[in-house]
């Protein structure tokens, strides 16, 4: 494992691409936030929404209310996740690999490693971000709080990461996946979840690929006021984590067949 990472490390370190998706996530995430904490985005003019805010950003909070911001910018990832797979068929440094004695199924593991560290990293920087806030906004008195929202964030990223690339594995050139990744992340599954839930009166529409992972880490408020509203807490959370785990297996599947049955 440690010989495919530095392999994918040797690859990406000087690769300018690399460092501006990652700087563009590492920037807009605390900027978004500190945004709303500070009070430069507001609700409406009479800032009615300050005291939910303030409190949105204590340790009892902040863990669901940042990685639900988060989960947005992880399509810098996913991007990159792409890039870095579709440029070994554009440059042909997949096949110098298998040259030099790695197989098939290691070069596929190496991208899952890739897929699974940039996981952690998300997570794992969130938290840091996630510390600072809720630090300024208050004591540890309530630390660590409702942290499990931070390993629903790996989960989604694992899902997103791993859905792009799936599709620079199908497709091999970056601008079709790209424009595809973001169709179908902004348009397309939004509508067919919308469809799916109108025409059969369920939330099945809700357990399509990216969308499971989403209902993992609903907007606070939102998921507050439609419980109040309804009395109806809907789908459980396991049953979006096991299907987000079930997707993620299907991708790392047809990804693995499609890999091994094409030609280099």
């Amino acid at each position: 494992m440690n010989k495919l990472l530095s392999i994918e490390w040797m690859k990406i370190r000087k690769y300018r691409t690399f460092w501006v998706l990652l700087a563009l996530f590492a920037i807009l995430v605390p900027l978004w936030n500190y945004s709303f904490y500070s009070g430069i985005i507001k609700f409406d003019k009479k800032n009615l929404g300050e005291s939910f805010i303030s409190k949105s950003y204590d340790f009892a909070n902040i863990w669901a209310n940042l990685s639900y911001w988060a989960s947005y910018f992880v399509a810098f990832i996913s991007v990159l996740m792409i890039i870095l797979t579709t440029n070994e068929y554009t440059f042909r440094t997949k096949r110098q690999n298998v040259i030099d004695g790695q197989t098939r199924i290691q070069f596929y593991h190496s991208k899952w490693l890739l897929v699974i560290l940039f996981s952690l990293l998300t997570t794992v920087y969130v938290f840091i971000v996630g510390f600072f806030f809720g630090m300024s906004a208050g004591d540890l008195s309530n630390f660590p709080g409702k942290i499990s929202s931070l390993f629903y964030l790996f989960v989604l990223s694992i899902n997103y990461y791993g859905f792009g690339l799936l599709l620079a594995v199908l497709l091999k050139r970056s601008g079709i996946a790209i424009g595809i990744f973001f169709m179908y992340f902004m348009f397309l599954e939004s509508l067919i979840k919308g469809l799916t839930n109108w025409a059969t009166k369920t939330e099945f529409g809700n357990l399509m690929p990216l969308q499971s992972s989403d209902e993992l880490i609903p907007f606070p408020v939102i998921e507050m006021v439609k419980k109040m509203a309804s009395g109806d807490e809907g789908l459980s959370t396991t049953v979006y984590l096991t299907v987000s785990i079930v997707w993620i297996v299907i991708y790392y599947l047809i990804g693995r067949f499609r890999l091994l049955r094409s030609d280099w």
